[in-house]
């Protein structure tokens, strides 16, 4: 398969490495950042896994290749100065060597675990429903809801109610807060389904095209 004009256009730097940085598709979160060679970018183009060149070790390397924590490529985008990437991906487990899902776990100030960003904040919901779902702690009421699913749906209709009365003649800080209410529990009706969120995200992308 003959480079790409755009590939070609790559600036690698002096050691002819370009950064990427790897960013979950159906998240948004920011996995790792990597270095690519030539190589690298032809074979994650061309198989659709991630690769990378190890600079300790001089070498390519597939990632996941010895744990099994591949990078799945969905799509490959490079910055306006033509020398930075970021690949899209769907992560088959963690992608740091902790076992951590993402690189980037530690606050650079304190040091401890950060809260998750704002964008982020769906996603890290659907997580901790997942593990309620199959931990069930006692005196859970993600883990009451998930055990009567007509609960659920009653739970939504009501949500959704008092977030609609809310926006007539309520506060900006009410509607916020009853929307959060609404997204809570369409989030739980979701698990209780086993349908991920990305799945709805990209029902409603596709409405947008």
């Amino acid at each position: 398969m003959p480079d790409s004009a755009q590939e070609q256009a790559i600036r690698f730097d002096e050691n002819g490495l370009v950064p990427c940085v790897v960013q979950d598709s159906r998240t948004g979160e920011v996995l790792t950042l990597a270095y690519m060679n030539a190589g690298a970018l032809r074979l994650t183009l061309d198989t659709r896994e991630v690769h990378f060149w190890s600079r300790s070790r001089q070498e390519l390397w597939r990632k996941g290749e010895t744990s099994g924590n591949t990078l799945a490529l969905d799509e490959l985008r490079v910055d306006c100065d033509d020398d930075a990437l970021v690949a899209l991906v769907t992560p088959a487990g963690p992608a740091c060597h902790t076992g951590e899902r993402s690189c980037f776990y530690r606050d650079a100030e304190s040091g401890g675990t950060p809260d998750p960003a704002v964008h982020e904040t769906l996603a890290a919901l659907e997580r901790t429903l997942a593990q309620r779902q199959t931990e069930r702690p006692e005196g859970s009421y993600t883990v009451e809801l998930l055990s009567d699913p007509e609960r659920i749906s009653e739970k939504v209709r009501e949500e959704a109610e008092e977030v609609t009365r809310a926006a007539l003649d309520e506060s900006v800080e009410r509607v916020a807060e009853e929307a959060a209410d609404v997204l809570y529990h369409i989030s739980v009706l979701l698990r209780s389904r086993d349908v991920p969120l990305a799945d709805v995200l990209e029902v409603l992308d596709g409405r947008r095209r």
